[in-house]
């Protein structure tokens, strides 16, 4: 029976995260100069049902709107809108509408991360009717004028109507997001995020689909968890990536098949291997294997996956290859393999919601024979045939895969700016600042 319930046992349930983020009180109090209020002011009314039946609302205006954190526990929304009804046809009143409502984030069925509301209080003050115009200051209205005139019991549950939006962008975050043509990258949020003095902390899990298939992913060797920041830290948001993280990366993408390589190096003919025709005996050697011009490739293969290594301000990409060289068109005929295990360092960076990864300079390569059809070749005609080749062009088709960068963690309607990428040993931390894109239509 233990055996059987094993097997029913869901595969999330042993999910550990690789990445995440923490959105600062910063980030929460972020809002874009003018457009965010003025557009809350048009958002509002279209939830606006909470009036009685004899009023008309003639205008809305949002004079405040703020979130703050609650540690542990979740958001505090605060809410002012002033409103001018008109409750007959000869008068028109302005009511200061104030809203606090307390939010928390759960995740719900679907594994999606949800806004709800935990409490709510709701508030109305006359400020001004036409009946007293030179009366500015503002008055509460009794309990009992201010139900005719709005219908407090109802407002709450129009709040809730508000999450909807924030609610439909907070699914974005799990959207799948292409790699490569047949590779996709998800992340997966873990439980519900922390509410914290630093901010609010989430904790995902990295998951990747070729050609539409979720595979398994080497197993992190250290447990994962969010870097503490400084509660004083003025960028918006910090995200945290873990070194298995990267290595997950380029193991999906050696998975899709991405890093297959075929480098033309030149042409072989019963003269000899025209690159190098002052070289001997292989000329003569692999001249016997052909009875006509071919061309020379490599076929770059993986024979162990590549590892990212992270320390102190650096990043560097271990390749476990090996190169079969032959000849053929269309029928490849392999008569050197050649085992190359190098190391290249790795450039990060972000642009807009994306990071940007590239291979620079190779540090480190080392040449051993793993096959020959042609007899022994010693370690440095190795190097001499094939090391020049090999650091130019293995670094240079990654870049072609990774050219497109990597969609990040984030929610549809932000980007990133003022971005900083620091390496440490083990993990990167991606300190930045949100920006609220201008929607259309």
């Amino acid at each position: 029976l233990s055996i059987l319930l094993s097997l029913l046992v869901p595969a999330h349930t042993i999910r550990s995260p690789d990445c995440g983020g923490i959105l600062t009180p910063s980030g929460l109090s972020y809002r874009k100069s003018g457009p965010r209020i003025s557009r809350a002011s048009v958002l509002v009314p279209q939830h606006l049902h909470f009036c009685s039946s004899r009023n008309q609302i003639n205008s809305v205006k949002v004079t405040e709107l703020s979130l703050s954190l609650i540690s542990d526990t979740g958001l505090r929304l605060s809410t002012d809108v002033d409103l001018s009804i008109t409750p007959a046809p000869s008068s028109t009143k302005v009511m200061r509408l104030s809203i606090l409502a307390d939010l928390h984030v759960e995740m719900n069925p679907e594994g999606n991360l949800e806004l709800v509301t935990s409490a709510c209080k709701p508030t109305v003050e006359e400020m001004q009717s036409t009946e007293e115009v030179e009366r500015l200051t503002p008055h509460k209205s009794s309990s009992s004028d201010a139900d005719k005139e709005i219908n407090v019991d109802k407002i709450c549950l129009e709040v809730s109507k508000l999450l909807l939006l924030p609610n439909e962008q907070l699914l974005s975050l799990t959207a799948q997001f292409p790699v490569t043509p047949s590779c996709q990258v998800q992340y997966l949020p873990l439980a519900a995020p922390m509410f914290s003095e630093q901010g609010i902390t989430i904790s995902l899990q990295t998951t990747f689909q070729v050609a539409g298939m979720a595979i398994p992913l080497p197993v992190s060797p250290v447990p994962f968890s969010m870097p503490e920041t400084a509660t004083s830290s003025p960028s918006h948001l910090t995200l945290a990536f873990s070194e298995h993280f990267y290595t997950s990366l380029f193991f999906a993408l050696e998975t899709a098949g991405a890093f297959n390589m075929t480098i033309l190096v030149s042409r072989a003919s019963k003269e000899g291997w025209l690159l190098c025709p002052e070289i001997t005996p292989l000329p003569r050697q692999m001249g016997s294997l052909f009875q006509e011009d071919l061309p020379v490739v490599l076929q770059a293969v993986f024979r162990s996956s590549p590892q990212v290594v992270l320390e102190e301000g650096k990043a560097a990409l271990k390749l476990f290859l090996t190169v079969h060289v032959g000849a053929g068109s269309p029928a490849f005929q392999s008569f050197v393999s050649v085992n190359v295990d190098m190391s290249a360092g790795l450039l990060l960076s972000v642009g807009d919601t994306r990071m940007m990864i590239s291979a620079a300079a190779i540090e480190d390569i080392e040449l051993s024979l793993a096959a020959s059809d042609v007899g022994p070749m010693p370690a440095a005609l190795l190097e001499e045939l094939f090391l020049p080749t090999i650091r130019e062009e293995v670094p240079a088709q990654l870049n072609v895969v990774l050219s497109e960068g990597v969609f990040l963690p984030h929610i549809s309607s932000f980007t990133y700016t003022d971005v900083n990428v620091v390496i440490h040993k083990d993990y990167v931390l991606i300190p930045c600042n949100l920006e609220l894109r201008a929607r259309t239509g």
